[in-house]
């Protein structure tokens, strides 16, 4: 698949400020209608989020510019993504509202809830003219849900604990040295398809045989790697409690910009690379529902793009975003045809079909 409709170029950045005040405080974000006339807004909308720095970016790019051209708080939920997914289904199939109005998701985990009826169509949102064909989600009729951005699953270390250089394989990780000293997401979300190459196997062969994937992480069992979530590497490498991790680019960089010496690499067998997005649950009331959408239009414009993915350190799907400078020509901020041939990218009906036995298999050989 090309790349080259949603690869970024540097443009003059502009600034929040400039953007509402050209938006007007009479209008909404593209449909050009005064807010008098819109439906009633609601005192909040709630916005489900991932913790530590990735809220702070969502808060800082999206949501307080949000609310300052609206009115409108906005509250957000921390609570994990799997977790807040069966609260919603039931939620849709009971017609009770839903607990959130917006779900800030991975993209095959949104699939799953469109797959399932549950999501609202946002294909009559006004900025979406101006995305690349990332944002589109591959494989589904409209857009049940938004991409909002790309990211890749580095492998980030600590430069002291690789006197020699920096790791070239995921099979560095086997080293004695590093026993208890490296981290992994606890359900082994990023590190599934690369370990599959690094266990001998190919990429084809996924979903059929992934025994190779399966074996070489028996293998990272016996390091006695730490499992956890996005907020928990940041603070395993501040503490110093790890020396290298498979996670997204964003945690090391966060780690990296509070003073911890960190890099990061895509090695030879490759890296994942995913997108997220926004989405909105069935079953919210009308003037909800609108202003939710509201939202996720405004996340789609270029200085809400620029200013929030900055903070996440990731490449968006509005053309034109400038890369943050200690980001430009990095593996983890693709923007290339070169740089997308060394990352790893499965269809996200193949994730979907197969994630939760992928996630229990991984479960089960670390429980072991």
């Amino acid at each position: 698949m090309s790349h080259e409709k949603f690869l970024t170029t540097e443009i003059r950045r502009r600034t929040l400020l400039a953007s509402m005040a050209a938006v007007g405080a009479s209008a909404t974000f593209g449909t050009g209608k005064a807010f008098a006339q819109e439906p009633e807004k609601p005192a909040e909308i709630i916005v489900r989020a991932w913790g530590g720095s990735w809220v702070d970016s969502l808060k800082a790019g999206v949501s307080d510019s949000f609310t300052k051209a609206t009115g409108i708080a906005v509250r957000h939920d921390l609570t994990e993504d799997n977790e807040i997914q069966p609260k919603v289904w039931a939620a849709v199939a009971q017609n009770r509202v839903p607990p959130i109005h917006i779900n800030w998701d991975t993209t095959t985990n949104a699939t799953k809830s469109a797959l399932r009826g549950v999501t609202e169509d946002l294909s009559d949102l006004p900025n979406l003219k101006n995305t690349t064909e990332l944002a589109k989600p591959v494989g589904l009729d409209g857009y049940p849900i938004v991409n909002t951005y790309g990211y890749v699953y580095v492998l980030a270390y600590r430069p002291s604990a690789f006197p020699n250089g920096a790791p070239k394989s995921w099979k560095d990780l086997l080293d004695p040295k590093l026993k208890g000293r490296i981290a992994l997401y606890n359900d082994g979300i990023g590190f599934h398809f690369p370990a599959q190459v690094a266990g001998g196997g190919k990429l084809e062969d996924i979903p059929g045989n992934m025994q190779p994937a399966w074996d070489f992480i028996r293998q990272i069992k016996a390091q006695e790697p730490l499992l956890g979530e996005d907020p928990d590497f940041t603070t395993w490498f501040q503490k110093g409690e790890i020396d290298a991790a498979c996670t997204i680019s964003t945690n090391a960089r966060e780690a990296r910009k509070n003073g911890i010496e960190l890099a990061w690499v895509v090695p030879e067998e490759g890296a994942k690379f995913d997108t997220d997005g926004l989405w909105i649950p069935k079953g919210l009331p009308e003037n909800e529902l609108y202003w939710a959408k509201q939202y996720i239009n405004h996340a789609l414009t270029k200085e809400a793009q620029q200013v929030w993915l900055d903070g996440l350190g990731l490449p968006g799907v509005v053309p034109g975003l400038t890369p943050p400078a200690d980001l430009v020509g990095d593996p983890s901020y693709p923007t290339t045809e070169e740089d997308f041939k060394h990352l790893i990218r499965i269809s996200s009906k193949t994730q979907v079909e197969n994630e939760s036995q992928w996630f229990g298999k991984f479960k089960e050989i670390m429980q072991g």
